[in-house]
């Protein structure tokens, strides 16, 4: 993990004690951490690490998370490589796309934006991706390793690293604390809570058919959701000092937007900033920070290829 000496708490004028979790300080100095690497990789080997995305369809929402991902790449010196391809192509294109990145030695991370047209089999089209290029860390090896505890995965999915980052560089202690992750998507729920346990956290996951959520939810020190759903979690599921950490990032119609629309998070902000001791904010919580664990995984992933690294890096 990242360590810095960013102050991560800003303090907003609510009727409350909530501290806001502000992921953009964090993501920032992550940032400059990596950028002085990039440009210190150029100046040893002459290459910069290099991001391939491959985008399939036109949501609106998936486009908004590849620009920013795009723009982060600008921001420290990586070059990016995009595969705009339509939503009705078939999945040999999406693999044949996914292909050339693995055979491209100047692309050293390879993600493909999810979600895919249902009429694709994600499965077939993300064990594609060369386990060295998986920089999302969705390959089934990956996963496998970060459910052993004996055992590292080359790279870790970024949304959980980046909830595990916000907690520990919030100060907040995890040996033995109950945590509730709401969701159990590959992408999101399933690492994170494989993550946790790896840092000695009790674990509960809220599912579709869980019967009790509220009450489960409302036992815990720490909430991290990440269900997908807008202000599914009300004041009402929390206890008092409870910690938030919010992943969601639903699109919600917004005409004064210059998209059309807007992200609100899982959490309705609102009510639960009267009863949270910390919680994160939608935008400028998560986000950012996902988005510098991409980039921390494609230089790692560089240093690999290059021989700058010794051993995976630490979880």
């Amino acid at each position: 993990m990242f360590c810095t000496c960013a102050f991560v708490f800003v303090v907003v004028d609510y009727d409350s004690t909530a501290t806001i979790i502000d992921g953009k300080s964090v993501a920032e100095d992550i940032r400059f951490q990596i950028a002085e690497e990039v440009r210190q990789m150029k100046n040893a080997v002459g290459h910069v690490p290099g991001l391939a995305v491959v985008l399939v369809g036109d949501r609106r929402d998936s486009e908004s998370y590849v620009r920013y991902k795009i723009k982060g790449c600008e921001e420290v010196g990586i070059k990016s490589l995009l595969a705009e391809l339509p939503g009705n192509c078939t999945e040999d294109v999406v693999v044949d796309s996914v292909s050339r990145f693995n055979e491209d030695p100047s692309v050293h991370g390879i993600l493909v934006q999810l979600p895919l047209p249902q009429h694709m089999d994600e499965e077939r089209i993300l064990s594609a991706i060369s386990l060295e290029k998986d920089v999302d860390g969705f390959h089934p090896l990956n996963v496998g390793n970060l459910a052993l505890r004996s055992r590292k995965p080359l790279f870790v999915p970024c949304a959980a690293k980046a909830c595990l980052e916000l907690l520990l560089q919030s100060g907040i202690e995890l040996m033995g604390k109950h945590v509730t992750v709401i969701g159990r998507s590959k992408v999101v729920g399933l690492p994170t809570s494989l993550l946790l346990q790896r840092h000695h956290a009790t674990v509960s996951i809220i599912h579709a058919f869980t019967t009790n959520p509220e009450e489960i939810t409302r036992q815990s020190d720490i909430v991290i959701s990440a269900a997908g759903v807008a202000n599914l979690v009300r004041g009402s599921w929390l206890k008092k000092g409870a910690v938030v950490i919010d992943v969601g990032t639903n699109p919600i119609e917004d005409p004064t937007s210059d998209y059309g629309y807007r992200l609100t998070g899982d959490v309705c902000f609102e009510e639960a900033v009267k009863l949270a001791s910390a919680i994160t904010p939608v935008p400028g919580g998560v986000g950012p920070v996902t988005i510098a664990m991409l980039l921390a995984n494609t230089l790692d992933s560089a240093k690999l290829a290059y021989g700058l690294a010794t051993e995976s890096p630490e979880l």
